[in-house]
């Protein structure tokens, strides 16, 4: 239970007649080396691949609601255009760059108690990373509360969200192909 985050990347591989052979696409499905033949490929329009997958990276979550959704965080998919993943990734390299981690008390996660007439949640807190100053983080791509949507801190967690979606968009930008971006969050 939480935010769950995907970014899914659609091939279209329609096969039409009139199509050269060299344009046309070939498909296989198979299942245990086994050729599935309830999947017909000549029936198969879309590839779909799953290129990304955060969980409770609220502050991704919150750049593709304002910048894609349209405000909307309703748990739709929504299409993103490469040059929305460009601006998302230049982002995330600015903030990558003001942030310096330093040594620190981090929560991770909270215990539960109950002192009879309501229940308390404990933070617990450990020894961990946090970035310094958190100020461009803050500024460029601050976190978001939400149902079990995670930490709300800037620390070592919120920095690897950021190095992850870095590295998973550098690779995904410079891939040379028609596919199409398609973002949806689960929560």
């Amino acid at each position: 239970m939480g935010l769950d985050m995907y970014l899914a990347k659609k091939h279209y591989i329609q096969n039409w007649d009139h199509m050269p052979p060299e344009q046309r696409y070939s498909v296989s499905v198979r299942q245990g080396g086994k050729r599935l033949k309830t999947i017909k490929p000549k029936r198969i329009s879309y590839v779909v691949e799953e290129v990304a997958y955060w969980r409770k990276a609220n502050q991704i979550h919150k750049w593709f609601v304002d910048n894609v959704q349209g405000g909307n965080d309703d748990c739709k998919e929504y299409y993103v255009e490469r040059e929305q993943l460009r601006e998302l990734l230049a982002t995330v390299i600015t903030v990558l760059q003001g942030s310096q981690l330093v040594a620190g008390k981090i929560t991770n996660g909270y215990t539960l108690t109950s002192t009879g007439t309501e229940v308390v949640r404990n933070p617990i807190v450990e020894d961990g990373q946090r970035i310094a100053d958190p100020s461009v983080a803050n500024a460029l791509l601050p976190t978001q509360e939400g149902f079990f949507f995670g930490g709300n801190e800037y620390d070592q967690y919120y920095y690897e969200d950021l190095k992850y979606t870095r590295e998973t968009l550098s690779e995904l930008l410079a891939e040379e192909d028609n596919g199409e971006f398609y973002y949806h969050s689960s929560w």
